[in-house]
């Protein structure tokens, strides 16, 4: 039993509301066509046919390329019936599964119930049980409430017998929403397997919000700093000035608080941290401040495909007291970071250097996500 892919990636996502194509619309720093390579790179199919839209049939080659060695990609047509028909005349296998790009959260595992089910059908889809009660409507009034134990959502991918397919294609007098109503018009029994929740359809922007809630590239990183106080200069913490306090020594301003919050995002998205990227052996940050630090990590992380979510930090010393000041740092780092931050503080309850007010201490926190 030899088994091809389809996957129909020609959409053009006007219900979406992007730009471009829906196929490269990013979830989680990669595209929805990629995303779903991968599930499909795991189910290991005899046979992949990607089905791009016109003109963009190289660039879905350079994507595919990333996840398969051995594919085929071809220009879909105008409505979905016919992408996947063209996609169809590539196929030389003996049974095909036809899959949305849109539905990139699926998992191998359908793909699996799906391919073996046509062992005892040309036609399989995969299915899920409804949760809301369904109504059947007339204008704004409601006919009769309909038994939803009966009822299924249909998903992909769809199973055939290649040669059943082709037959209702070429019989097809009418376009069809997906290739298994095409094939029930047609009289052809259709069997069903469990689908997943994993497996619902990108079309509106809700669709994509959804996507993107569930499935975040969102990565956490701890940062912690410590310097003591100099005799000279006026304390920065927090990337506030304290009059009655002195700087804090170090090759920059010695903002513990700063510090300890890049070493926190920098952590989280793998970039190293502050000594590698601003270390002593680089001069032009001799004397910067924890504001430029901030500034520059934040970049880093953009540059990376990342944003800040959130970041905590709290302030370990005996002095200043934060208390008085908690709102404004927080208000100050926020605008900064371009995310909310939290401020503690606490003491050493008279342990280590901490504890006669040698210096000041941070540890930070953060959680940062790759941007859609």
């Amino acid at each position: 039993m030899t088994v091809a892919v389809v996957l129909v990636s020609a959409g053009k996502g006007a219900r979406l509301g992007a730009s471009v194509p829906k196929a490269v619309v990013s979830v989680a720093g990669k595209t929805l066509l990629e995303l779903s390579l991968i599930h499909i790179s795991e189910f290991k199919p005899d046979q992949l046919v990607v089905v791009a839209p016109e003109g963009l049939t190289e660039e879905f080659e350079r994507l595919t390329s990333k996840f398969f060695t051995d594919f085929t990609v071809v220009a879909g047509g105008s409505t979905r019936q016919q992408s996947v028909a063209e996609g169809l005349k590539r196929v030389h296998t003996d049974f095909v599964l036809v899959h949305d790009a849109a539905r990139a959260f699926t998992p191998k595992e359908v793909f699996a119930r799906v391919s073996a089910a046509l062992e005892r059908a040309d036609c399989v889809v995969p299915a899920i049980q409804l949760a809301d009660t369904v109504k059947q409507v007339s204008g704004d009034w409601v006919d009769k409430t309909l038994n939803r134990n009966t009822l299924r959502l249909i998903q992909t991918p769809q199973g055939f017998r290649v040669a059943t397919l082709r037959d209702g294609l070429e019989r097809a007098t009418e376009d069809f929403t997906d290739e298994a109503g095409l094939l029930e018009s047609l009289g052809i029994p259709t069997s069903i397997v469990e689908g997943h929740e994993h497996g619902f359809k990108v079309t509106t922007p809700s669709d994509l919000e959804r996507a993107r809630a569930i499935f975040a590239d969102v990565r956490s990183g701890i940062g912690v700093d410590a310097h003591q106080f100099s005799d000279e200069g006026v304390l920065m913490l927090g990337c506030l000035e304290w009059p009655e306090y002195r700087l804090l020594a170090g090759h920059s301003d010695g903002d513990s608080v700063a510090h300890a919050i890049v070493d926190a995002l920098l952590g989280a998205a793998s970039l190293g941290d502050i000594g590698s990227n601003f270390g002593v052996d680089r001069p032009e940050y001799s004397g910067a401040s924890g504001t430029r630090f901030l500034q520059e990590s934040v970049r880093m992380l953009a540059d990376a495909g990342f944003e800040p979510v959130n970041i905590s930090v709290q302030i370990v010393a005996d002095k200043p007291k934060v208390g008085p000041r908690r709102q404004e740092l927080e208000t100050r780092l926020s605008e900064i970071i371009g995310a909310p931050v939290s401020v503690l503080a606490t003491t050493t309850d008279g342990l280590g250097f901490l504890a006669d007010a040698k210096g000041i201490a941070a540890v930070a926190t953060s959680l940062v996500r790759m941007r859609g």
